[in-house]
């Protein structure tokens, strides 16, 4: 069992005992850290927080318990409910709130959930925002409001409408251009909210949906994280079905990935090229990507006269990026797409329609889609730590071992050769390493990456 505590928030898996894993006074505790930071970037003010919930079994005892103490702490809360992850974000401003927590843990097993923080501008903390909430966390100094002072409740459960009417809002998206396609499309839900989510915007755009594990019951059908490996039912049933192509997300509806007519990935990490591929069509400009996403992002980008750059992994970094050089588009290679005439934050509604808009304009099937872009392959892999391990100092004895490659250690180490490259790197959300891949070929990507577990583990054996 385990409990992560970051700046991006408190992840972890549900019972057992308090500070080892995510529990009521786990819970209760980082709630109030959280109040404590608002009041003191807010002093004096009547606060308001947005909260919602993906649809995990453990959802909504552990919102529950957040509203409740941040009423506690004299804060009151707009409750939303079943909702996603951008949906939350979205509202936050739209409600002129301070802030807003998400319950979820994204694509990690039912097992585990989150509290994920927003700032006002419904946008992920900053890293000295979170590192406060942190020492507010470990000092337990509380200060809860007296009777006459608690927070209010309001309840809203029509945002999920309001972000789909946003969708529709964005200039680059034409409804009556997609619904002339009559497309139709097989939706897995994995049994959470974009279940309700995605359809609810397919329908709108005039897409015949397909529902493949749309109930929100909290009981994923198979692991969550949207990887070909977790995703043979939608393929088959696209192939079975006659679909145009499928959609994927993962709990909280922040990642995106499609599969085509053939029954094939379409690979997540082509998400964000091609949504990028139609925004700079229509909007020419620069992107961002993080360092574990697909070189063709940079090569996509720079054949419509953009400029390209590399951030940290975190989308608070990618954001920060984005903001600094200006990008018309950015996210993150796992299906994430962040789009800032919409808002700062990954959003698989948008991407769905900005992909609905490209097919509607390119006239090509998924798969010849897939083809016109340049072809890399990706290889995904993890090593699970042991308990006390220096990780810091496994990766600088990588970074060593490759010093006359082109390596760079902005966020763990990453290695650059020719034709290929790998990036290590901590998680920020489970006790691993990640090990990410990318070459010519998918056997020359996972053999890089099982090259790499063997120097790591070799690595390893000699700190």
């Amino acid at each position: 069992m385990t409990l992560i505590k970051s700046i991006s928030g408190i992840r972890g898996t549900i019972g057992g005992n308090p500070g080892d894993n995510l529990t009521p006074l786990d819970a209760v505790r980082f709630a109030s850290a959280y109040a404590s930071w608002m009041r003191e970037r807010y002093p004096g003010r009547r606060l308001k927080v947005v909260l919602g919930r993906d649809a995990r079994l453990s959802g909504e005892m552990i919102q529950d318990l957040v509203a409740a103490t941040l009423i506690g702490c004299g804060i009151d809360i707009v409750d939303l409910g079943l909702s996603t992850t951008p949906t939350v974000e979205l509202a936050v401003p739209m409600e002129v709130a301070d802030g807003g927590i998400i319950l979820t843990a994204s694509h990690n097993p039912k097992q585990w959930n989150a509290l994920k923080l927003l700032d006002s501008r419904g946008e992920f903390l900053d890293a000295a925002a979170g590192q406060r909430i942190l020492e507010l966390a470990e000092a337990e100094a509380f200060d809860y409001a007296t009777v006459d002072d608690l927070g209010q409740k309001s309840v809203r459960d029509d945002y999920l409408k309001l972000h789909v009417d946003h969708v529709l809002d964005l200039e680059l998206v034409d409804a009556a251009t997609i619904r002339k396609q009559k497309f139709k499309v097989v939706v897995d839900g994995v049994c959470s909210s974009g279940g309700i989510a995605i359809p609810l915007l397919l329908e709108a755009l005039g897409v015949e949906v397909i529902p493949l594990y749309c109930e929100p019951t909290g009981h994923f059908p198979h692991n969550p994280e949207p990887l070909k490996q977790h995703l043979g039912d939608i393929c088959r049933e696209v192939q079975q079905t006659g679909a145009d192509f499928g959609i994927v997300v993962d709990p909280d509806v922040d990642r995106l990935a499609f599969i085509d007519e053939t029954g094939e990935m379409f690979g997540e990490e082509y998400t964000l090229v091609a949504c990028a591929d139609y925004v700079l069509s229509r909007t020419p400009g620069n992107t961002v990507s993080n360092l574990s996403s697909t070189r063709a992002l940079r090569d996509i980008t720079e054949k419509h006269n953009g400029s390209y750059t590399a951030a940290a992994v975190g989308e608070v970094n990618v954001v920060a990026a984005m903001k600094e050089t200006g990008a018309v588009i950015g996210g993150e290679g796992n299906g994430g797409i962040i789009y800032p005439a919409s808002h700062y934050g990954r959003d698989a509604l948008v991407g769905t329609a900005l992909f609905l808009m490209l097919l509607s304009e390119k006239q090509l099937p998924v798969s010849a889609l897939r083809a016109s872009y340049p072809a890399y392959f990706m290889s995904k892999q993890k090593i699970e730590l042991e308990p006390g391990l220096d990780v810091d100092a496994l990766l600088a004895a990588m970074h060593q071992r490759f010093k006359d490659e082109e390596v760079s250690a902005v966020d763990g180490v990453k290695i650059d050769f020719e034709d290929s490259w790998v990036h290590l790197r901590k998680s920020n959300t489970e006790p691993i390493i990640r090990i990410y891949t990318e070459a010519s070929s998918q056997q020359a990507a996972d053999d890089l990456g099982a090259k790499f577990i063997s120097e790591i583990k070799a690595a390893r054996a000699a700190l």
